[in-house]
């Protein structure tokens, strides 16, 4: 394994970090709840923002009382968003770089989402990220989704690196917890379409505006 001088591996985040998925999960979202004459309110959403889908989705059917089952719910939304993903879901800026940094420098990278295996695969496939990133951790079968560290300490455990040794890429506070409960160090790039810069006081204090400056920043020390 090439040294990096900070970090042995980087782990990334996936909706609203890699990918700008978050107006598609909304679209999805919208258009499955209004089956159910249900308006997503926009705060709300924010708040569960990086949550694993059943508790994302098990708390909106308990706010609004929606009447479908648990099961019945995902399983709507999961072939809504595997329509969308290959048409809507778009790099965000600087992904592509990032990724091409870690291969290029051979840093082993993984990705540890919320989101259900097959939206992280279809993703992944979307983006000819296959060999780049073959890694995927998904929340959806461990004990308890973001905030808690499972998905960050099973995607280290996958890379054989020690937690502390990973940096971890986040848009999210329910994510950078996670990161920061784990143990490893968390870069946070805030997605300001569901949180603010504020919102990641006590968390983390390594915040940037993009992933070319979370790029630059490790071309500098590398």
């Amino acid at each position: 394994m090439t040294r990096y001088r900070e970090f042995d591996a980087i782990i990334f985040d996936m909706d609203g970090l890699l990918v700008d998925t978050e107006p598609v999960w909304e679209e999805a979202e919208t258009d499955m709840l209004g089956q159910y004459n249900v308006t997503l309110d926009a705060d709300v959403r924010m708040g569960l923002v990086g949550l694993r889908n059943d508790v994302f989705l098990g708390r909106l059917k308990e706010r609004y009382n929606i009447p479908a089952t648990l099961d019945e719910l995902q399983i709507d939304v999961i072939g809504r968003m595997l329509k969308l993903i290959p048409v809507k879901a778009k790099p965000m800026a600087g992904a592509e770089e990032i990724i091409q940094f870690a291969v290029k420098t051979k840093i082993p990278v993984a990705i540890a989402s919320s989101s259900p295996g097959a939206i992280i695969e279809a993703v992944v496939k979307s983006n000819r990220w296959e060999t780049a990133i073959p890694v995927l951790c998904s929340a959806e079968h461990l004990l308890a989704g973001k905030p808690e560290p499972h998905v960050y300490l099973e995607a280290a455990k996958l890379l054989n690196v020690e937690p502390t040794r990973c940096l971890a890429l986040e848009d999210s506070t329910n994510g950078a917890r996670a990161a920061i409960a784990a143990g490893m160090t968390c870069y946070a790039v805030p997605d300001l379409s569901h949180t603010r810069w504020e919102a990641f006081a006590g968390i983390t204090d390594h915040l940037f505006h993009n992933l070319h400056d979370v790029l630059h920043h490790l071309q500098q020390v590398h």
